[in-house]
C-alpha cells in the first residue's frame, strides 16, 4: 500500500520543542542511523503541539538534516506532512517536515 501525504496545517498550532533533536535509529541493536535517499542523516524531534483550544500532543517530526532548534524553543514548522502507516494491525501517522525553525521573537520585546 502507497500512502498518500497528508499536508498540515500549522497556523493555529503552537509548537514547542520538548526534546532535542537526535539521528533517527533504524536499528536499535546495531546502531544504523536512519538516512534519506540523498544519503543525508534523517533527525527526529519531539514537540509538543497545541490546539486553539488548549489540547496538547506529543508529537515526534522527521526532518532530514539537524534543525537549529532546542529543548525549550519555540517552533516554525514549515512543510509539515502526515503518512498513515499500519504494521501488523497496528497504525499512526508519521509526521515529516520540510524545515524546523526557531520561532522568532517580536521585534523590540
Amino acid at each position: 500500500m502507497r500512502t498518500v501525504p497528508i499536508p498540515v496545517d500549522t497556523s493555529k498550532l503552537i509548537v514547542t520543542c520538548v526534546k532535542a533533536p537526535k539521528p533517527r535509529l533504524l536499528n536499535k541493536d546495531t546502531g544504523e542511523i536512519k538516512t534519506d535517499k540523498n544519503g543525508n542523516t534523517v533527525f527526529e524531534v519531539t514537540v509538543s503541539v497545541e490546539d486553539e483550544f488548549g489540547r496538547i500532543e506529543l508529537v515526534k517530526i522527521g526532518i532530514t538534516g539537524e534543525p537549529p532548534i532546542k529543548a525549550g524553543d519555540s517552533v516554525n514548522v514549515v512543510g509539515l506532512l502526515g503518512y498513515v502507516w499500519e504494521i501488523s494491525g497496528r497504525w499512526g501517522i508519521a509526521y515529516r517536515a520540510t524545515a524546523l525553525l526557531p520561532l522568532q521573537e517580536a521585534a523590540g520585546v
